[in-house]
């Protein structure tokens, strides 16, 4: 087994990084003068360490794995060092491409410096990256156990900035679900989205914003869960839903099929089809948790955190020594 790393890494997308820093290397968090960033109140590991940004300079790492561009030009003024020149660099990509699909160029691409790790096969043929290097490493998801009841014959979805991010998230769509039955969106900002989408209050209800494990209990608690997203890299939250072992109906986009495969839950860009298989749910909870559990099972083992690690290890032992 190779050694254990000393990364550099900003926190920026909550989920991912509540998988990624419970591998087994150190995991070194930046905290700025305001003191914003680091590991704050969430439940980490004693090797997610935090580091003041004026100490930075003076503290040693192997690697930085980044995942916003701008981190390029912080990591050189707080540390003196330039990424992919003084010390390697990872960048993680979470997103689809947003223009100009399916010609789209990445702002790294033909870079010798850096290597590209993709959250998913899609975001890897989307992106045109050049002769960069890449990578995919698929989520993994944190086991909070099975938690369905399916006790409200309703449905839940979870999205945030539903109103803002409109046909993006698919929030458009959830009118038609809520016909079928009542949809409860948990998520930030949910508020205003039964009358963006003209139906009743008691139709599409904003839920609130919840942290895991306490959301997926609640979600567990309806008999579906609804995934409406249109363009997104593959929203963790249906892999989350998934492993609580709660049926899933998904829109059949982007890498959405390599989730949800047969016999786990419905996939379908047929609208009518996903409306049938949301009713069917709700009215047959013993159709959902059976569904579910197999779910549960197929997606700790594809996406559970030891293939993560496993893979995040591998990379980190090539890329690095």
């Amino acid at each position: 087994m190779s050694r254990a790393l000393r990364l550099l890494v900003w926190q920026v997308h909550g989920g991912w990084m509540d998988a990624f820093v419970r591998g087994r290397h150190t995991y070194l968090l930046p905290v700025d003068a305001n003191g914003d960033g680091g590991v704050g109140a969430r439940d980490w590991p004693a090797n997610v360490v935090d580091v003041p940004e004026a100490r930075l300079a003076e503290t040693p790492f192997d690697a930085v794995v980044l995942q916003r561009l701008e981190e390029f030009d912080l990591v050189e003024r707080l540390t003196g060092r330039r990424p992919g020149v003084d010390v390697p660099v990872v960048f993680v990509e979470h997103n689809t491409p947003q223009e100009g699909v399916p010609q789209s160029r990445h702002p790294l691409a033909d870079r010798s410096d850096v290597l590209i790790a993709h959250v998913t096969h899609f975001n890897a043929l989307f992106w045109d990256t050049g002769s960069t290097r890449t990578r995919v490493i698929e989520h993994g998801v944190m086991d909070y156990g099975n938690r369905f009841t399916g006790e409200l014959p309703r449905a839940a979805a979870v999205i945030n900035e539903p109103v803002r991010r409109w046909r993006v998230t698919g929030s458009d769509l959830l009118g038609g679900f809520a016909a079928v039955a009542p949809v409860d969106v948990f998520g930030m900002q949910a508020d205003g989205l039964a009358q963006a989408l003209g139906v009743g209050p008691d139709r599409v209800v904003a839920a609130g914003d919840l942290e895991a494990p306490r959301l997926f209990s609640e979600v567990g608690r309806r008999r579906v869960y609804v995934h409406p997203n249109r363009w997104t890299s593959l929203g963790l939250s249906l892999l989350e839903s998934m492993t609580a072992g709660i049926p899933v109906v998904a829109l059949d986009t982007t890498d959405a099929r390599r989730a949800v495969v047969p016999g786990v839950g419905a996939i379908s860009t047929d609208l009518v089809e996903l409306h049938d298989a949301v009713r069917a749910f709700v009215d047959d909870p013993s159709r959902g948790a059976e569904a579910g559990a197999r779910g549960r099972e197929w997606a700790l083992e594809r996406f559970g955190l030891a293939r993560f690690h496993s893979d995040w290890d591998d990379l980190l032992a090539h890329w690095v020594a």
